[in-house]
């Protein structure tokens, strides 16, 4: 089992930034991967980043060269860092974790997520 709690998310004016922070109830390194996901109203959830225990890092193509996802073992947190917001990033912003208890096994686990308004 893994709790996660979001935390960083607001209101913000075009081209402003935000950090986005996930904090985990457990040892990330133990996971497979951690990334961040959002939905906008009346849209399907989308993976924004992710991050796996091997170092690999994905982005959504709409946020490459804007969005930036890092992690901090010590303090056991995911965060992502997003820069030159536009409208269209407007959605709720969720955290992602991946335990891979077995090779065949994939279990999810979310956080609750927090609002990302860009808007002037």
């Amino acid at each position: 089992q893994v709790q996660l709690v979001e935390s960083g998310g607001g209101l913000v004016q075009p081209g402003g930034s935000l950090r986005l922070s996930c904090a985990a109830s457990r040892r990330i390194s133990g996971l497979y991967s951690m990334g961040w996901y959002r939905q906008a109203p009346g849209k399907q959830r989308d993976l924004v980043a992710a991050i796996t225990s091997g170092d690999t890092i994905s982005y959504a193509d709409s946020v490459k060269g804007r969005f930036t996802i890092s992690r901090d073992y010590a303090k056991n947190t995911v965060y992502l860092q997003m820069n030159s917001l536009k409208p269209e990033d407007t959605a709720v912003y969720y955290c992602n974790a991946v335990l891979t208890p077995t090779p065949w096994v994939r279990n999810d686990y979310w956080g609750q997520g927090t609002q990302v308004t860009v808007s002037s």
